[in-house]
């Protein structure tokens, strides 16, 4: 529905551009210096003018220029240009001046140079608005799938996390761990926040950094006396915008990792600063023994569905550098932020 009416609007604002185009052009086809006023004989020319390109740009633009069928396009036009030249000399100058332009035909080179500029600029104007038409609804087309693959990798983002901290809660709940119910707890915190606060394309830094915070407090649970989560962000975050479950997919992969590699000896530590124009600096640094099977850390679903939602969100305004040596797997950050809307 919403599309017909936009449809049915577009049509008459071209109804409107070509009523106006045919005033200005009559008016300056029929001026004249000398004998200044309309007559009669100015209007049905244009007229005839008029009726020729309505066919040709409504008729056989879009059933055969814009189908490729080329030839039949020019054969066609060719036809209503001679019936246009044909009408203008034998019906129309027979009409309104019998005794001068109408005794004679003055020749078909006469009659295209008369009739063509009429109809080019008529023509032209309908392929430029045809081309503006089109390239907005290749923009709106553009933004629709855009929009559409950022909702998809959106939506891999919660059943990705949801899968790997229900194998963790299983395990507690086998092993009846009295820790158990404090991590459900802290599970449902950060699935609310998944779930029903970040639903819109931006939310306030301030709920990110506090669903970090969260996130962080889960896995510490898990971790227990095996190492050590040090989380430090500044107090600069109000007034600012930014997508949210971007950053804690490098945190979720730095707990993965550690955990899944590391019986003891865990070193995690986040970093997140942001200065007066709004420059965000996020730094995750986590270890792992290599000995263990590390080599997938920086190639998760998690890390490719990131990086392409910085690519949409934040085309030349982001720097990822991840860097894995020796036992210390790196992740920096940089981002211009946006401001809240007011």
């Amino acid at each position: 529905m919403i599309s017909r009416i936009k449809g049915m609007d577009s049509s008459w604002k071209e109804v409107f551009f070509q009523v106006l185009l045919h005033v200005v052009l009559f008016i300056f086809y029929s001026f004249d210096k000398e004998e200044p006023g309309i007559e009669e004989y100015q209007i049905a020319l244009f007229l005839n003018y008029a009726i020729g390109a309505l066919i040709i740009n409504y008729l056989f633009i879009p059933r055969l220029y814009y189908k490729k069928k080329y030839l039949l396009f020019v054969l066609a036009s060719a036809l209503v240009v001679g019936t246009i030249i044909i009408t203008e000399e034998f019906v129309l100058e027979q009409i309104y001046f019998p005794d001068t332009r109408g005794t004679q035909f003055q020749g078909v080179i006469y009659g295209l140079l008369d009739v063509m500029p009429v109809i080019i600029i008529l023509s032209g104007f309908k392929f430029a608005w045809d081309a503006s038409k089109k390239q907005t609804e290749l923009e709106a087309l553009r933004v629709s799938a855009h929009e559409s693959e950022l909702q998809f990798l959106k939506s891999q983002i919660n059943p990705h996390f949801l899968f790997n901290n229900l194998n963790n809660l299983y395990s507690y709940a086998i092993e009846n761990s009295p820790k158990t119910p404090s991590i459900i707890l802290e599970l449902s915190s950060v699935l609310r926040y998944m779930l029903y606060d970040c639903k819109e394309r931006y939310v306030p830094l301030s709920k990110e950094i506090e669903h970090l915070q969260n996130f962080t407090k889960l896995h510490q649970l898990q971790i227990e006396n095996r190492g050590q989560v040090e989380f430090k962000t500044d107090n600069n975050s109000s007034g600012y915008a930014i997508a949210p479950l971007i950053l804690s997919v490098f945190l979720e992969n730095a707990f993965k990792h550690s955990t899944a590699s590391q019986s003891k000896g865990i070193c995690i530590k986040v970093a997140l600063l942001i200065d007066q124009k709004g420059l965000l600096a996020f730094q995750c640094r986590n270890t792992f023994e290599t000995q263990t099977n590390t080599e997938d850390v920086p190639h998760g679903i998690g890390l490719l569905n990131v990086k392409k939602r910085l690519n949409l969100l934040y085309p030349e305004q982001h720097k990822l550098h991840i860097e894995s040596q020796k036992d210390l797997y790196s992740v920096d950050l940089s981002m211009q932020l946006k401001r809240l809307k007011a």
